[in-house]
């Protein structure tokens, strides 16, 4: 059994990595990443290959030289694989036509001496909703590039998606950057781009001005018409979510623009990412980030900007029922799960698990630095103990994480995160229910008379989680920390069920590559991983 297990988990990975991917393109230089997808499961391909995201998304005003510094101790401390930076469109071209890539090629070279990927956040009209990253000849003027009108005439904060000249201007400012990428990152060091930052509008759903109320009162257009089996008018098909469905539609097509420009010159994959509002209602078009490409409009994104490889949650709330609702509504057959923005303060860092057995193709904590910044109360305070929350889960990966990437583009995956009441989370996979539970000691259970009046420590924490892949019918590969898991037949399931095997190993060649047999002790009260998380292998069957 356990020598079927290998030749499966081995064959996992040498179809997730197909030879014709993994070829040299002309002139010595890697293939270009690129988002694959099969059977409702998705991999970012780097180099070839299956590639997980162990990101870090810097702080936003650390994307000059100087402060790069303060950016690797804590990249490195982490073992992130992958750094997240802004690129904004005031630092390159800070006078119109003259551009400035030297931060650009000091990045590269940093990255790439520190054994780096890059994800490049391009800050261009959109900057969580703001212009405040555009050069002052876009800030300062209005009659070239205007604001959004609100219904009284006055100006709004937010530029109109309408203009032409402000999608002409951010558009060159884009392209100039994907030309020098091009040119000077044939290694493809930058691995992803992300074309504007959190898109939308706070409080003023729409622009009110004359040309926009003139395509406002038309009919919806075609394409959108056609994925979402809706007619008519904007008010007409959409009701009182009018404005924010007419602004959601054009803000994605002035992006879509945009990353279709860019692709055209280097065809490096391109994601949005959404500023989220309650996930169990529909958001209040004035208190959303109206246009942004949060779960309830994103099929108006991808019917509008299908340039774009996938949209992304940028995750700051606390509660795991809410999270929990985000990932389930950006993991889809047709959107690739990422989180390129997730709080920093140490009980975030359960949901890695839960993104990851969602099939996520990465994960990233924001303000991942040492410059003085701290974003509380959306993250915390970056001391030792919460980067550890963090690096603990990184460094399991390390010399894993590609053939995670290729289990989970070909095999059924399943995460859990402890929940905020630190109750059980189970589900089924195949014949075998899987159940995570958590502030339990390694020896015993709650109710053992010898740990009567001796919780642990962590029991009160908001800590614990864990994947599993399933490998064959009856074989699961998982790992996680702070957490007890229990493999047992599902309702109905085999009788006579029993845990043949609990092997911890490691990843060799592709292969399975057991180090020891757990038994015994270690397995008497469920399987658990405490601070020292490891792989495992478990085979599941039964006796006659």
């Amino acid at each position: 059994m356990a020598r079927i297990g290998c030749t499966l988990l081995s064959a996992a990975l040498t179809i997730a990595i197909p030879t014709a991917l993994a070829a040299q393109v002309p002139g010595g230089g890697t293939p270009i990443p690129k988002v694959v997808t099969k059977d409702g499961r998705h991999a970012l391909l780097v180099d070839g290959a299956p590639y997980l995201v162990l990101g870090a998304q810097v702080n936003n005003s650390s994307n000059y030289a100087s402060a790069l510094p303060q950016v690797w101790p804590t990249i490195d401390r982490m073992g992130a694989n992958t750094v997240e930076v802004p690129v904004a469109w005031q630092q390159i071209e800070p006078v119109e036509g003259q551009f400035d890539f030297s931060f650009v090629q000091t990045l590269l070279d940093q990255a790439r001496r520190h054994d780096k990927r890059l994800v490049i956040l391009w800050f261009g009209i959109w900057k969580n909703t703001a212009p405040s990253y555009t050069p002052d000849w876009v800030k300062l003027n209005n009659t070239r590039f205007p604001r959004m009108k609100k219904r009284d005439g006055s100006d709004h904060y937010v530029h109109s998606p309408h203009a032409r000249a402000t999608l002409e201007a951010d558009k060159t400012a884009f392209v100039a950057l994907m030309t020098y990428l091009r040119d000077h990152d044939t290694q493809n060091t930058v691995i992803l781009v992300q074309p504007e930052n959190e898109t939308g509008s706070y409080g003023n759903p729409r622009d009110y001005g004359p040309d926009a109320n003139r395509l406002f009162a038309q009919a919806i257009p075609r394409e959108l018409a056609g994925r979402l089996k809706k007619r008519g008018t904007w008010t007409e098909a959409f009701g009182v979510q009018a404005d924010r469905a007419f602004n959601t539609w054009y803000t994605a097509r002035y992006v879509n623009e945009i990353a279709q420009a860019g692709k055209a010159v280097k065809p490096t994959p391109m994601y949005v990412n959404a500023s989220l509002s309650d996930p169990f209602k529909t958001p209040e078009p004035n208190g959303v980030a109206s246009g942004g490409p949060q779960q309830d409009v994103l099929d108006i994104w991808k019917a509008a900007a299908p340039a774009i490889d996938f949209a992304a949650p940028d995750i700051y709330d606390r509660n795991s029922r809410n999270v929990a609702a985000y990932l389930n509504g950006f993991a889809r057959p047709d959107n690739a799960l990422m989180v390129p923005e997730i709080g920093n303060a140490k009980e975030y860092a359960r949901y890695f698990w839960a993104t990851l057995g969602r099939g996520a193709i990465g994960f990233s904590p924001f303000g991942m630095d040492d410059t003085g910044y701290h974003n509380y109360p959306l993250g915390g305070v970056l001391d030792e103990p919460t980067l550890e929350a963090f690096a603990m889960k990184y460094r399991v990966f390390n010399g894993m994480a590609r053939e995670w990437a290729g289990i989970a583009y070909e095999r059924p995956t399943w995460g859990a995160a402890r929940p905020d009441d630190g109750s059980p989370v189970t589900t089924v996979m195949g014949d075998w229910a899987i159940t995570a539970s958590f502030g339990e000691w390694q020896f015993g259970s709650k109710d053992s008379t010898w740990l009567k009046g001796d919780p642990a420590p962590w029991a009160s924490q908001q800590v614990g989680g864990a994947i599993v892949a399933q490998l064959s019918p009856n074989e699961f590969l998982f790992t996680g920390d702070f957490v007890r898991m229990g493999f047992a037949a599902r309702d109905r399931g085999p009788k006579n069920a029993t845990i043949v095997r609990v092997e911890e190993g490691h990843m060799q060649d592709g292969k399975w590559i057991m180090d020891r047999v757990w038994n015994g002790d270690q397995t008497d009260y469920g399987i658990n991983l405490i601070d020292r998380p490891v792989w495992l292998k478990v085979t599941m069957g039964s006796y006659r």
